[in-house]
């Protein structure tokens, strides 16, 4: 008897017999999940009225106070700043242009030169593709042409950072152009 036993069990204490029925019971609802998949993607809604409801749930989500300075097409990435700001997780960098207007750029609190940069370059391109603007701007030109200075400071090392620098939160940078060496 022990011997019979023993070939009916395997590993954990089950019979054979059991092994093959809980198999058959896992293959039967695999099945069934599959059918379901089947049917939740017939149920599926389409792109655009999934994008619909998005924007829908996102105009809502702005009107929060937290949020209400973002505009109205606005990208997660800048949902994420907001929040970040609040935390504390960032800095909003005010870039002033040459013509007055003053870009508020948010950066992490430990952010570098190119961060800063890459952040002014980000802002300006939603600006664009909100307003319908320039299609392509080359931002090689721009940072040849134009600096970014601070009370006076040049920042033109990419990778130190802008604590370094001594800029803190909302503080003024300027974006000014170069001069000529003659």
């Amino acid at each position: 008897m022990m011997e019979k036993q023993s070939q009916d069990t395997v590993g954990g204490g089950l019979s054979v017999k059991d092994e093959e029925a809980e198999n058959e019971n896992l293959t039967e609802m695999a099945s069934l999940d599959a059918e379901g998949e089947d049917e939740e993607d017939e149920e599926a809604l389409p792109h655009s009225e999934i994008l619909d409801i998005f924007e829908e749930g996102l105009a809502r989500l702005v009107q929060d106070p937290l949020l209400c300075d973002l505009p109205i097409q606005v990208t997660l990435e800048e949902v994420n700043s907001q929040i970040a700001l609040e935390y504390g997780q960032a800095m909003t960098v005010r870039v002033v242009k040459a013509d007055g207007e003053i870009m508020p750029i948010v950066v992490v609190q430990n952010a570098t030169v190119l961060d800063l940069k890459k952040a002014i370059r980000r802002f300006m391109e939603l600006k664009q593709q909100r307003e319908g603007g320039v299609k392509h701007v080359s931002w090689r030109y721009v940072w040849r042409t134009y600096r970014l200075i601070f009370q006076g400071e040049k920042l033109e090392d990419d990778k130190m950072r802008l604590k370094d620098y001594g800029i803190r939160n909302r503080d003024e940078v300027t974006f000014m152009k170069r001069l000529r060496k003659k």
